[in-house]
């Protein structure tokens, strides 16, 4: 039994994770080649590997002629009788090879074909290790810096962070271990080439997955998700049981969940709401922390008009735009933004089209703002009326007098 054969492959089997077969497969073709290279041709060479002890047996299959007219191929009946006494004229014989005739350079060659075949097989397995991973998270560690690209150790292999793929924001150290979303693995001659970003918004998708059980379990679904790396992410999610709060399972107990990825983000800020099948109340969920007034959507169109308080204007578009620019990815919809003063100087103002059915909102308070009416008791307010004259289009505002008649 050859032991230190068995032992090299056994090593070369765990560490590499290269299966023993290939190996095998491997030697065999190496001492084919050997043989051709020594000889010159090795069309009637087999070699055979006991998978169990390694021993293997190397030999060429001669036609015994009388006539030698090619000695690789063909062998005289008096040789021949040394390896089969039985052998005559038109028979086929195995003849023994014995490594150690093939010579040096036959030898080196060998050896050549064993490594670069154990070479493809260690970039295969990576490749195929790390193509199932693809568009999914993985931990790395950051080793340095290649002009303005990063390179990445993933363990087996270097994964390459692009410029483009980077949050301004952030800014790694070498050693410093973070998570990266593997866009894309490529098989080239010098191995797999691994691209991965920081700012794709499958990335945080893929934390919350890894960080929130009832996301991995099928309980809650994210239904949409809206990023800008490095400042505001928006969540949507849904629970599949009505006994589970989406939103909760999410953020967890005092805010365990989200903060740990919101920490692995570098601070970048998490917004998660309720999806909602109704999309007026989708958008009203997406603009959040605004409060919303009324909301119009065109499911054909895929556009909406919102309403809001005049002084929550600026809280619902956002700084430079981003909570409306989120929102309107979240939803799918452009959203249209307007506050109550704009809406109602608005041409063809219908203030019915725009009212929300929406049963948080507080009737007192909407009542307050003029925004429902109804018939009060003696001596109570009866809230305000908008009027749409029919000539100019212009949109009037009257008071709606106490039940008793008298002046407001």
């Amino acid at each position: 039994m050859n032991k230190e054969l068995m032992e090299a492959l056994d090593i070369l089997e765990r560490e590499k994770e290269i299966s023993k077969e290939t190996l095998f497969e491997a030697i065999e073709n190496s001492l084919i080649t050997a043989y051709k290279n020594h000889f010159g041709k090795a069309d009637n060479v087999k070699v055979e590997i006991d998978r169990n002890t390694c021993d293997y047996f190397c030999y060429a299959e001669k036609e015994v002629a009388e006539e030698i007219e090619d000695p690789v191929m063909q062998i005289s009946p008096e040789e021949a009788k040394e390896f089969d006494p039985t052998a005559k004229i038109g028979d086929t014989v195995r003849v023994e090879i014995h490594s150690k005739e093939f010579g040096r350079i036959a030898t080196q060659n060998a050896k050549s074909v064993i490594l670069q075949k154990i070479r493809e097989e260690e970039r295969s397995v990576i490749y195929n290790q790390y193509f199932e991973k693809e568009k999914d998270v993985v931990t790395g560690i950051v080793q340095r810096y290649m002009g303005k690209n990063i390179s990445i150790n993933l363990g087996k292999a270097d994964a390459i962070l692009n410029e483009n793929e980077q949050v301004r924001t952030e800014h790694f150290r070498p050693t410093e271990r973070i998570k990266v979303y593997i866009l894309e693995v490529r098989n080239t001659p010098k191995g797999p080439r691994i691209l991965v970003s920081r700012t794709h918004p499958e990335l945080v998708k893929r934390l919350f997955e890894a960080e929130v059980t009832e996301i991995k379990d099928g309980t809650v679904e994210i239904m949409s998700i809206a990023r800008e790396a490095g400042s505001r992410t928006k969540l949507a999610v849904r629970s599949n049981n009505p006994n589970v709060d989406a939103v909760g399972a999410c953020v967890g107990l005092n805010g365990a969940r989200v903060n740990s990825i919101v920490d692995e983000l570098c601070g970048e800020k998490i917004d998660i709401v309720n999806w909602d099948d109704n999309p007026g109340n989708l958008i009203q969920n997406a603009l959040s922390p605004a409060k919303i007034v009324a909301v119009f959507a065109d499911p054909d169109e895929k556009t909406a008009k919102v309403v809001v308080p005049d002084y929550q204007l600026s809280l619902a578009i956002g700084k430079e735009g981003q909570n409306a620019r989120l929102a309107a990815r979240l939803t799918g919809y452009k959203i249209d933004i307007k506050s109550e003063t704009q809406a109602k100087d608005a041409p063809g103002f219908r203030y019915e089209d725009y009212l929300y059915d929406d049963e948080e909102f507080e009737e007192e308070e909407a009542f307050e703002e003029g925004y429902v009416e109804e018939e009060y008791g003696e001596g109570e307010y009866a809230g305000e009326e908008f009027v749409q004259e029919e000539d100019t289009g212009e949109i009037a505002v009257e008071l709606v007098e106490e039940a008793d008649g008298g002046e407001m």
